[in-house]
């Protein structure tokens, strides 16, 4: 009867062992041992070089996150970055998400895809699938269509270019000792120049007591840009705000300008975005003539990252850190943190987390918080003013991530 009695609690505990073990079997399989994310950016056509270096930002954030344990609410699960390449075309670009789409159903999150002509076109596609993007794009457009997977990490052009204002026309007065009265604007038509061109159009101009007196929009790539350039010098407008995408229309003008005796000194220079202040500019540009130029641009290697410039100069051979790469590096590292929240490899739990977080990795970004409002924007997002000296564009604005003091070029 004691042998019997044995017997079955021998077996009852052979059974709960083994379904414990089942249990935790499956538990296990349960968790991936990667964790897909994509990368969609130009690694061809005239925008590879912005495209590349902000694949530079997502490997080394990457790489930084499995080497410091992986996804830890996922038993240490690795990130893995698929990289797509947008083109040079919004029809590339969508097209590339379809694909991304389609092909990588594992993906739980992405980034992109750059110009912001590109973002409007991919969204539509990630949307459709439920797939969170995270965006350093700036066009205002982006995130005023209801989307719920979008995620804007920047400013954007229309905030950017209510902050930046103000502070240009200070230093201009701080500096020179007279406030700047007329304003010329000369803007290609990319979705991200124009925001900010019309938020200065509509009203902001006004608001700072300036005239624009010169209103001027080319498509890219220009091929001569003498008539653009003679109206400036027509109008001889006291700031000029540069507008090109394309670094090799930024070179036209800036030599064209150069040319008619419109370099600095003569009419400051102030841009938004990143063109202006690309390292491939210093390939055809002299650092004469791109010394004093201003830009305005959502993020830029600035203090606090120099640990993080000092590798991307090792290893990738990079001058400096622009916004593509430190934004890129960011936005990694907020995926993570959504996943760690989220405790699932599944792009809608880490769609929900991304709109609940309400802390993470900010450092990584110009002000505010990791918090992103009910339109996908970051809430108090601020941007980063960077200003060409000695041949090195460098964080002037805002003053507590400065590496260098701003200067006002004299006539």
């Amino acid at each position: 009867m004691t042998g019997d009695i044995s017997t079955k609690v021998t077996r009852r505990t052979l059974l709960a062992g083994a379904s414990s073990a089942l249990i935790a079997s499956r538990a296990w399989a349960q968790q991936p041992s990667e964790v897909k994310v994509g990368l969609l950016v130009p690694i061809s056509g005239m925008y590879a070089r912005p495209g590349t270096v902000m694949r530079h930002g997502a490997e080394m954030a990457i790489d930084h996150i499995n080497a410091q344990g992986g996804i830890k609410a996922l038993g240490g699960a690795k990130m893995k970055l698929v990289v797509l390449d947008s083109g040079d075309s919004t029809e590339k670009a969508k097209n590339a998400a379809q694909r991304m789409v389609a092909q990588e159903a594992d993906l739980v999150a992405a980034s992109g895809a750059y110009l912001s002509s590109f973002t409007l076109a991919v969204t539509e596609v990630t949307e459709r699938a439920n797939l969170p993007i995270l965006t350093l794009s700036y066009s205002d457009l982006i995130t005023d269509r209801g989307f719920k997977y979008v995620f804007q990490t920047s400013a954007t052009a229309g905030s950017q270019a209510r902050q930046a204002l103000p502070q240009i026309v200070k230093l201009a007065e701080s500096a020179s000792g007279k406030r700047p009265k007329t304003v010329a604007i000369l803007t290609d038509n990319t979705a991200a120049s124009v925001a900010s061109a019309k938020s200065m159009r509509e009203g902001l101009l006004a608001e700072n007591q300036l005239q624009l007196i010169v209103d001027e929009t080319f498509t890219p790539p220009l091929a001569d840009a003498t008539s653009l350039v003679q109206k400036i010098r027509s109008a001889k407008p006291d700031l000029l705000f540069f507008l090109p995408t394309v670094i090799s229309d930024a070179k036209l003008l800036l030599e064209k300008m150069n040319e008619f005796g419109l370099g600095q000194g003569k009419i400051p220079t102030i841009s938004f975005g990143i063109a202006i202040a690309e390292p491939d500019m210093l390939q055809t540009v002299s650092p004469e003539l791109l010394q004093g130029v201003l830009t305005c641009v959502a993020s830029w290697g600035a203090k606090g990252h120099e640990v993080l410039i000092t590798e991307l100069k090792a290893r990738y051979k990079e001058p400096w850190m622009t916004q593509n790469a430190i934004s890129t590096y960011g936005d990694m590292w907020v995926i993570k943190e959504a996943l760690e929240k989220a405790g699932k490899a599944d792009r809608v739990a880490v769609a929900e987390a991304l709109r609940s977080m309400d802390a993470g990795p900010s450092k990584y970004y110009p002000l505010g918080e990791i918090k992103f409002d009910e339109k996908g924007r970051r809430v108090g997002a601020g941007m980063t003013i960077v200003q060409w000296q000695s041949g090195v564009p460098v964080t002037v604005f805002p003053p507590q991530l400065a590496l260098a003091q701003p200067f006002w070029p004299k006539s």
